[in-house]
């Protein structure tokens, strides 16, 4: 009998709490939106597999000694993982559209807009009873509106770490939702006839404009916010592998092998987060509808620009670009250009829209680089 009573007391059933057994269902919830939905999969699917074994009772996964352990200490607590990950959207953005356009450049600053107006909704936020978030925690909550994940683990795993989870959750989330969450707001602040503007054609780019470029980025960037140095120069270094074209074999490693391993260790860290004491509070809550503003009033700020620029171009700048200014890279393209053919079917903005989209990258990194320099 005390045999069966001891192997009972080693069973998960004896140990489960109602909050595992949720936190466990919010892992599937992740899992059925990567593999049934497509939403996001590279790395909701780790993040919801991480969330499933952060949650077992007794398993050790997030202790000292366990994989997850490592995982997050080692790459997400040091901002390795994000770094790398930088590094391998560098290795695989092409420049070329923001460097024959410079102008859409404003409309990834413009983006930008929308994660200050909710690090004030987040400091708002705790005259609601329930929610104290500090100058940090908020700041770490705003740069979802960037929808850009890895930007957005690296700054939270900086100022506030016991939100890390929701945070990367929501940002991924809000990734994987731009052709639902855009369209509408796209719609409502433009005209028919602004959504079916054509652009010209873009001037082809020389490759020693496309070599010097990450050069002179990453110069301004030491010169001027040197706190954003650790993800714009890993996104540099990526970008001149895959343009100065003698290091083809690191060029490709980071594209692939080492974006790869590193996207599953990332998300198993992250979902290492989503245990039942750390996310099944008031904040999450907060953080989610934040997040979702965040985004919006990003997109609207990127619609307005290009509005200003159409109006001071004579009608050549299509608005719909502007919400391309989000880095969400290349989603926020395509679902500009698919906007565009809707009312002008022979209107291809996908280029042009490509200008914005990793103008805003740039913009978010340099936008947690100003917060890091403030509150870190």
């Amino acid at each position: 009998m005390d045999g069966l009573l001891a192997f009972w007391a080693e069973t998960g059933l004896a140990h489960f709490s109602a909050g595992q057994a949720l936190m466990m269902a919010v892992g599937g919830l992740l899992l059925y939106l990567a593999i049934v939905r497509g939403f996001e999969p590279l790395l909701l699917l780790p993040i919801g597999f991480g969330a499933v074994l952060a949650n077992i009772p007794n398993a050790g996964f997030t202790e000292e000694g366990g994989l997850l352990y490592y995982a997050y200490h080692v790459g997400i607590e040091t901002g390795v993982f994000p770094l790398l990950i930088f590094m391998g959207v560098g290795a695989l953005t092409d420049f070329g559209a923001l460097i024959a356009n410079p102008k859409t450049l404003l409309l990834g600053a413009a983006a930008q807009f929308g994660i200050f107006a909710t690090l004030i909704g987040a400091i708002a936020l705790n005259l609601v009873p329930g929610f104290e978030f500090s100058l940090k925690d908020a700041a770490a909550i705003a740069i979802i509106g960037g929808a850009d994940g890895p930007t957005a683990i690296f700054l939270a795993s900086k100022l506030a770490p016991e939100l890390l989870g929701a945070i990367a959750v929501a940002a991924y989330s809000y990734m994987a939702l731009v052709p639902i969450i855009q369209p509408p707001i796209m719609r409502a602040l433009t005209t028919p006839q602004e959504r079916a503007i054509k652009m010209e054609q873009l001037r082809e780019v020389s490759k020693q404009e496309k070599i010097i470029f990450p050069l002179m980025v990453l110069g301004l960037t030491i010169l001027f916010l040197p706190a954003a140095t650790p993800l714009v120069g890993m996104f540099c270094l990526g970008n001149l592998m895959r343009e100065s074209g003698v290091v083809d074999r690191l060029s490709n490693t980071a594209q692939n092998e080492l974006i790869n391993i590193v996207t599953i260790f990332l998300g198993l860290a992250v979902g290492s987060k989503l245990s039942a004491a750390q996310f099944l509070r008031m904040e999450t809550l907060g953080i989610l509808v934040l997040g979702a503003i965040a985004f919006a009033i990003g997109t609207a700020a990127g619609v307005l620009m290009a509005k200003l620029m159409c109006k001071l171009s004579g009608g050549k700048v299509n608005p719909l670009i502007g919400a391309a200014g989000v880095s969400a890279v290349p989603m926020a393209a395509r679902v500009a250009n698919k906007v565009g053919l809707e009312a002008n079917p022979h209107n291809y903005l996908l280029m042009h829209a490509m200008g914005p989209n990793v103008a805003g990258v740039l913009g978010s990194a340099v936008a947690a680089g100003i917060l890091l320099a403030v509150l870190g």
